[in-house]
């Protein structure tokens, strides 16, 4: 999600830390004692965690989008002036992990560590960083880590994690729902069980299941769009030259990748998938005895794996590279597969009222809540709380 606080001087804080934008002489420059080391496996485990949330951009509905956790953890450009003024106020410095809570978007997440752990697309040097950005950091991933268990727990149909279902409880009743423009607007809704819903329709938002099965449809949209108009189209057509994703840790076009791969792993019905299982729903157009449906899902695959090649063949790092013409191939790519997706959904949207359709798309959303959705998340929280134990080694190992 975008940042729409607008930060004038980000550019003279780039090659600095957050402490270095402050000329007040009561500011803690001292810098923190630890290792290289340390700090190059926190980069390391960074951008672990960093793929594991970016392969769970197909579903963003649900618990990411209600309570939330999208914005607050994935919000760029890096609003560099604000976190300079938290580096300098001491009331938030004092009280770090329920200041976060509500914070601005902008100073959180995965972007706001990124800020602080990378230049150029390296670690920094260990002497560059302050113990004010240490504490900061420490906080902030720990944040992280819980909002990813937020999103286990609320896409885990049978509640099999008691300490993360803890932690998700509490997450919805501390921090605040984000609108569309990066604004706090109030509380979150309570707790809900996203995972039984899509299992059951009726019970939630999906009133069918092949209402929920075509949500897996527009959940994959809905990023190829943004990745193709949005993070790479603004930079590249020069609507917006400061768009550009991870770009401390040069990590854009991996996410990208990784953004799309998150479809083919929601289409395919399982993670790190590269051929459809039987329970998925590529597999399932391709064999409903629908010829239509399954040249459409054909199509689809041809589509997805060429915006795959695609992407990977981008001029690397896009943050440098963002008008290069292998922009536009990309783009061109996303666009063909957003269509193939498109005439797909228009197809198996005809199917509705029929009960052997129906009940096939509740075997489909089974699986892909499972073997989709929760497992992706459930690696995401792992991944997640190991990034938040390695950034808290950076100071602790010598």
């Amino acid at each position: 999600m975008k940042n729409l606080l607008k930060m004038a001087a980000l550019a003279a804080v780039v090659s600095t830390g957050f402490a270095a934008c402050s000329s007040d002489d009561d500011v803690d420059n001292s810098i923190v004692t630890g290792s290289q080391a340390a700090l190059d496996q926190a980069c390391k485990d960074w951008k672990v965690a960093r793929a594991n949330w970016e392969n769970t951009e197909a579903f963003l509905f649900g618990a990411a989008d209600v309570y939330s956790i999208d914005p607050h953890t994935d919000t760029w450009p890096v609003a560099a002036n604000d976190l300079a003024d938290v580096l300098r106020d001491a009331q938030a410095m004092s009280n770090l992990d329920n200041f976060i809570k509500t914070a601005n978007s902008g100073i959180l997440g995965y972007h706001g560590l990124e800020y602080v752990l990378f230049r150029e697309g390296q670690p920094r040097k260990i002497e560059q960083i302050t113990n004010l950005e240490y504490d900061y950091i420490c906080a902030v991933a720990k944040d992280l880590y819980q909002a990813t268990a937020t999103l286990e727990a609320a896409w885990d149909s049978k509640e099999s994690n008691a300490e993360r279902l803890k932690i998700a409880k509490e997450y919805v009743a501390t921090h605040l729902a984000i609108d569309d423009d990066g604004n706090q607007e109030g509380q979150l809704e309570a707790f809900q069980n996203f995972g039984k819903a899509f299992k059951n329709p009726g019970t939630g938002d999906w009133a069918t299941a092949l209402e929920a099965t075509l949500e897996i449809i527009s959940g994959c949209q809905d990023i190829i769009g943004e990745v193709g108009d949005s993070k790479i189209g603004l930079p590249y057509t020069g609507e917006d030259a400061t768009y550009i994703e991870s770009p401390y840790a040069y990590n854009s076009i991996i996410d990208f990748y990784d953004n799309i791969q998150s479809c083919k792993n929601a289409l395919y019905g399982q993670m790190d998938a590269t051929a459809p299982n039987e329970k998925s729903l590529i597999y399932f157009c391709k064999n409903a005895g629908n010829a239509t449906l399954a040249a459409q899902a054909n199509n689809v695959v041809a589509k997805l794996d060429a915006a795959l090649a695609k992407i990977k063949a981008m001029k690397a790092p896009f943050a440098l590279y963002y008008s290069d013409a292998s922009c536009k191939t990309a783009i061109d790519a996303l666009g063909e597969l957003d269509d193939a997706l498109g005439a797909m959904a228009e197809t198996l949207g005809g199917y509705a009222g029929n009960t052997t359709v129906e009940a096939q798309c509740k075997v489909i959303n089974e699986n892909y809540v499972d073997n989709v959705v929760l497992a992706t998340y459930r690696t995401l929280a792992e991944n997640a709380q190991k990034l938040y134990q390695s950034i808290f080694k950076v100071k602790s190992e010598k």
